[in-house]
């Protein structure tokens, strides 16, 4: 895995970034260290980076990767929300730079027993710190249907969440679904047996895997992403020395629209709302933002890596 790990969008990231000699950087999900080693290799010789990933089977593998590095990198088992703290606790305080690649990394994808991909039979679980006690089986099975329906709808978008949330009761009933095929069959079949869904032209839905959507709102519940998302950014923009770069990578639109919010609120030297006539928020300016529109992968990337596709770059400098 670690041989065939494509680290997305390496080349814009290092440019935005642009590590030098001496400075200190962050890699908030250090995934199996493809960053890392492009961060690590733009700062030489003193450059410094700390990895941080939710994910220890990732770490291991990372820690390999970047032996050779020696001294110039730490690794920290942890969640991004809280990377003040955790830097404090390694003797870090301020740093020059900041990269958080979102979503779900080739590891958890390619490993059946993590449960993260339909495409692969394995047990239902999805949790990316194997510490964390809730799976996505208990959520599947425990949950009450207006729960499953608020986390297909909001987190998934999923069209045809009641219908599904409808066969996920029945079929639990009769027997508890624990496997990503045992559920993936359950939308497969709500997606064949919609009229409108079988005689749909497009090309674009066809390509899209019927339980794509519901995988990825039950990861994101799993993991609570979007509410550590949220934490995790406001956390990074408090650590960033002025002039440091915060860059971002994104995979669907709820992520996308969580950073844009974020890097728009701390773009802003007034937050109060449109009609008040003094302000009277007391809010500063702490970004720049430096990517207009989302940076994406280009063509010549997407068809050595066709996982890349969905990913948007966003960039700021702390001021």
């Amino acid at each position: 895995m670690s041989e065939i790990h494509i680290p997305v969008l390496r080349n814009e990231i290092t440019a935005l970034m642009n590590p030098e000699p001496g400075g200190i950087y962050v890699d908030a999900t250090v995934g199996l260290g493809g960053h890392s080693i492009c961060i690590l290799d733009k700062s030489f010789p003193t450059g410094q980076l700390v990895g941080i990933d939710r994910d220890a089977c990732a770490l291991a593998i990372a820690k390999k990767r970047l032996c050779t590095y020696k001294e110039r990198f730490r690794l920290i088992h942890g969640n991004y929300a809280d990377l003040p703290k955790l830097l404090e606790s390694h003797g870090f305080y301020t740093v020059d730079g900041v990269l958080m690649d979102l979503g779900v990394s080739s590891l958890q994808i390619d490993t059946p027993e993590r449960g993260f991909s339909f495409q692969h039979s394995g047990p239902l679980d999805m949790r990316m710190d194997r510490q964390i006690c809730v799976s996505a089986t208990q959520i599947i099975n425990d949950s009450t249907p207006d729960k499953l329906i608020r986390v297909f709808t909001e987190y998934g978008e999923e069209r045809y969440t009641k219908k599904i949330v409808k066969q996920i009761i029945a079929e639990r009933e009769r027997k508890p679904i624990n496997t990503t095929h045992h559920l993936a069959n359950i939308i497969e079949n709500v997606y064949s047996s919609n009229t409108k869904y079988s005689k749909r032209p497009s090309n674009k839905n066809k390509s899209i895997h019927p339980a794509t959507r519901v995988f990825q709102a039950l990861r994101i519940e799993v993991n609570a992403e979007l509410d550590n998302l949220t934490l995790g950014l406001e956390a990074a923009v408090s650590v960033l020395k002025p002039g440091g770069c915060l860059c971002v990578i994104s995979f669907h639109s709820l992520e996308d629209r969580i950073v844009k919010q974020i890097f728009r609120k701390h773009g802003k030297a007034c937050i109060c709302p449109p009609k008040t006539p003094i302000c009277i928020c007391e809010h500063k300016k702490s970004l720049r933002v430096i990517t207009n529109k989302p940076v994406n992968p280009t063509a010549d990337e997407i068809e050595l890596n066709p996982r890349a596709r969905s990913a948007k770059l966003r960039a700021a400098i702390r001021v």
